[in-house]
């Protein structure tokens, strides 16, 4: 006689979740999502991408500034010395990483650069705030205003990277550099 594998309640509930979900995300999908094979995940771990993906769907899009209630302001940084710029910006950087805001390659700018950068570039911009707590926006410093990855390139790229980077853009790097001003921010959890 055929042993039957007869599912625990819990399994239950996450097949049961899993279907609420693919109908709930129905709506929203295109054809992005058909190179992703579902039937490689265990249930629960499609469940939480399912889950993410909904959340960003749904998500409001609202200035970073506003993100906080009352919304963050920054004055300029001209009117500060440099022991109150010192102590606004981490501040500042402490407030964007309770709402899992990142800042990545910042070792380039000086504590002033930064806090203008911040003022100037990241209040300001409208991001989907999605509220998981696993969910880290990572807002990468090191672009320049043309979007170009020269101080990416200058200061954190791999060899490997820099090596990538000669053959898409037939050009040379820039000459590799120690940033100047190395701090240590905070930084979102490893993934398990």
């Amino acid at each position: 006689m055929p042993l039957t594998h007869h599912p625990e309640p819990e399994e239950v509930d996450c097949l049961i979740r899993n279907a609420e979900l693919r109908d709930e995300i129905e709506p929203y999908l295109d054809e992005a999502i058909s190179e992703i094979n579902f039937r490689l995940l265990p249930t629960p771990t499609e469940n939480r991408f399912l889950e993410s993906m909904l959340a960003w769907e749904r998500a409001p899009l609202v200035s970073i500034a506003r993100w906080f209630d009352p919304p963050l302001a920054l004055q300029p940084a001209c009117t500060l010395d440099d022991e109150q710029l010192f102590s606004r910006l981490w501040e500042t950087i402490e407030k964007l990483f309770s709402k899992r805001i990142v800042l990545d390659f910042t070792d380039h700018f000086s504590d002033r650069e930064l806090y203008s950068l911040i003022r100037r570039e990241i209040f300001p911009a409208a991001v989907k705030r999605v509220d998981l707590p696993d969910n880290y926006i990572h807002w990468d410093c090191s672009a320049d205003d043309a979007g170009e990855p020269l101080a990416w390139l200058k200061y954190y790229a791999t060899d490997q990277e820099r090596e990538q980077w000669v053959l898409e853009e037939n050009r040379d790097p820039p000459a590799r550099e120690v940033p100047p001003y190395p701090r240590a921010l905070p930084t979102a959890p490893a993934l398990s």
